[in-house]
């Protein structure tokens, strides 16, 4: 490394040093502040207190074993494999014929604009603009230019985000750079989706392992393949760069593909603490993010571009990719590059600014490429300037009639199709098959041993000839919940048990009237009408069986609900997300831990289990019963068909589905399935008449 390189990245890690001392403008930003409250009731509280905990620790294990560069070698194959995985790229799609077409061709200032498209995938259409110098010779560097979200659109008319960010290609041609700016699958020419879960309620995403950061990724290697077919490119000579959203892209891209010689992210990364703590989740749509199935912090995004020349760019006041956590990514990932004896590979940069396009952040830019692909430290004279107009830049003047942009998330990642077992072997060796896959691909955030030191609580009182009782218990650290259990007084040993997992509108409508009478002060507390009605009903039917009945809500859902507000809800399920795990299937957990308390209680271990549930919450008690024992029977109603439309559970679409479910839980438990359609669960069926299951083992009706 050079002096002046020294010099330069002294200053600017003591400027930030400093920055990060003092607080700096990041700290009061009042956007960012607003961000961190989830809400301000206890249940809030200890939702924040949850994601702080698990953000930390993923970020504490987060790259911390690697101790030499053997290590880092083998888990960086590791790595990269998961991370295609998490991208929806796995297995690689085919990389079929590009078909490109030049629509259009403009000389101006010393370079020429070819309007292009080309198809990643057949009816995958990517739309851009490749700038060359008129002049050159031989073969020269060429970058691959990612937009951010700046989309063109004049009087209903779309030009792409290609048009918005041109200045950048338009200087790399005038300084001896072919450079190809493409559009993103939102806000390009053809208009697809970012926003599945941030605005769309397209949950089903997560149970598809979607994406759409995937289909940029892919977008982005099907353009370097497209740069080396030119004849005018060097193959062995080619950047990324790209800012925001472009800025993400370029990650993805320079993690995944060697090819990549030289990276210029710009505001595109920060890490878990930013997103899941500080909030700038809020500020993303779905394109930003991996399905982190494997729980990773950022820095190991940035560690895969090693030994690679890798600048980290951002501003110091930039809400959605705060400065402390762009630092902390840095500092993560020079570990990494040290290990390869080459920390000049490695830059920051932070210029003064909000979340935008800034001249400062571009200079920099052009002289990390000028570098490291030309071996050029002359100083930057250029500036980067709009030459175009948006409609000289619009590729289609008709769009394609065979175009997959609109839908790609429905086909991008292959859902799996499960056959019916040809026997009783076959039938245990795909059970358990997809339990592994359950385990590692969707549950994998499950605890593998109790997190909480809390001691279960058991409060009991007494009315009308029932025990009741509160038992209170840690399903995880920062999540108490709450069983209710009804008992005959008279009955040591009920022969049964029923535990009913409530949705939100079976709480509100019915356990919420009864909650007074299990505080032990019903006299000072007197139920309403309607709930002394309910709890007369109750008794009667508990009575009348001899059994006892437990009422239970998962985390989010009764006394432990939070934040109401429909757009704080759909960001705290993303932070689930951004954890690798998913708001159900926590839930899922929570269930499994109640009926480990159930059958915990001394008067219960001899008792049938009975599981019951409507809707998501038999979807849930579904998938419990397949990983604990002692269940005689679930009673499951209206449960949705597939999750297409239920429980979101990250990847399961990839392998098996809720017929799949069924019939594996039927394996186990008797199982009734009512108010359904019959025709969607005739896998389960076909499964139960192959095994030979009685009409009790699986019962179905409409």
């Amino acid at each position: 490394m050079t002096q002046k390189r020294r010099h330069r990245n002294f200053l600017a890690l003591t400027f930030i040093g400093l920055l990060i001392q003092t607080g700096g403008s990041h700290a009061a930003n009042p956007v960012q502040e607003r961000r961190k409250l989830i809400g301000t009731t206890a249940a809030d509280q200890r939702l924040t207190d949850y994601f702080r905990d698990h953000a930390s620790r993923l970020a504490n294990r987060s790259l911390k074993n690697i101790k030499d560069l053997k290590t880092w070698e083998t888990k960086r194959v590791q790595y990269r494999k998961q991370l295609f995985e998490m991208l929806g790229l796995s297995p690689l799609p085919p990389k079929t014929d590009l078909k490109p077409v030049i629509t259009n061709s403009i000389t101006s200032d010393g370079f020429i604009v070819e309007n292009i498209t080309f198809q990643s995938r057949p009816g995958l259409y990517v739309t851009g603009n490749l700038y060359r110098p008129i002049k050159q010779e031989g073969r020269i560097p060429a970058i691959l230019y990612v937009c951010g979200h700046g989309g063109v659109k004049k009087n209903g008319v779309i030009y792409g985000n290609k048009v918005h960010y041109q200045h950048h290609g338009e200087w790399f041609a005038r300084n001896g750079y072919i450079c190809l700016t493409i559009d993103t699958l939102q806000l390009g020419e053809i208009e697809g989706i970012h926003h599945g879960t941030y605005r769309e309620g397209m949950w089903w995403w997560l149970s598809r392992g979607y994406t759409p950061a995937g289909v940029e990724a892919w977008n982005c290697i099907r353009a370097l393949d497209y740069l080396q077919s030119r004849p005018e490119v060097d193959g062995e000579k080619l950047g990324v760069t790209g800012r925001s959203g472009g800025g993400a892209y370029s990650w993805w891209i320079a993690a995944l593909d060697e090819r990549i010689k030289a990276a210029v992210p710009v505001a595109g990364i920060t890490n878990l603490k930013n997103h899941v703590i500080d909030g700038a989740v809020e500020g993303h749509c779905d394109c930003m993010f991996m399905v982190n199935t494997y729980q990773w912090d950022y820095a190991q995004v940035a560690a895969l571009v090693a030994p690679r020349p890798l600048l980290i760019s951002n501003t110091d006041k930039d809400s959605i990719f705060p400065l402390d956590g762009v630092v902390d990514v840095y500092n993560s990932t020079m570990k990494i590059y040290e290990l390869y004896g080459v920390p000049e590979n490695l830059g920051l940069q932070i210029t003064e600014g909000p979340h935008k396009d800034t001249q400062e952040l571009r200079i920099h830019s052009f002289r990390w490429f000028n570098h490291f692909l030309k071996g050029d430290d002359s100083l930057i004279e250029m500036a980067a300037t709009k030459f175009h107009t948006p409609e000289e830049l619009k590729v289609f003047k008709t769009l394609p009639e065979d175009q997959k942009n609109a839908k790609i998330q429905e086909t991008f990642v292959k859902q799996g199709k499960a056959k019916v077992p040809e026997d009783s072997a076959q039938w245990h060796q795909m059970r358990e098959q997809w339990k592994g896959q359950l385990l590692k691909k969707s549950f994998r955030a499950w605890p593998k041993k109790k997190d909480s030191s809390t001691q279960t609580k058991v409060e009991t009182s007494i009315k009308d000839g029932l025990t009741l009782k509160t038992i209170s218990f840690d399903s995880q650290k920062h999540v108490p919940l709450k069983l209710f259990v009804v008992i005959p007084e008279n009955t040591k040993m009920p022969r049964q048990v029923e535990l009913a997992v409530l949705n939100q509108t079976e709480w509100d409508t019915y356990l919420k009237e009864l909650t007074p009478v299990f505080s032990g002060r019903d006299s000072a507390t007197p139920l309403s009408p309607r709930g002394e009605k309910l709890f007369q009903k109750l008794r009667k039917n508990v009575l009348d069986n001899q059994s006892a009945v437990a009422y239970f809500t998962p985390r989010g859902i009764g006394l432990d609900v939070w934040n109401s507000e429909e757009r704080k809800q759909i960001q705290i399920r993303r932070r689930f997300y951004l954890l690798g795990q998913s708001l159900e299937g926590m839930q899922i957990w929570d269930v499994r831990r109640a009926i480990q308390e159930l059958q915990a209680q001394p008067e219960f271990a001899k008792a049938d289990l009975r599981l019951v549930g409507t809707g998501q919450a038999a979807a849930l008690c579904l998938y419990a019963s397949l990983f604990e024992k002692g269940i005689s029977e679930l009673d499951l109603t209206g449960m949705p068909a597939s999750h297409q439309h239920g429980p979101a559970l990250l990847n399961v679409l990839r392998f098996m589905d809720l017929p799949q479910a069924l019939a594996m839980a039927a394996s186990r438990s008797r199982v009734k399935l009512n108010d359904v359609k019959l025709e969607d669960w005739k896998y389960s069926a076909e499964v139960g008449q192959k095994m030979g299951w009685g009409e009790k083992q699986l019962q179905i009706s409409k």
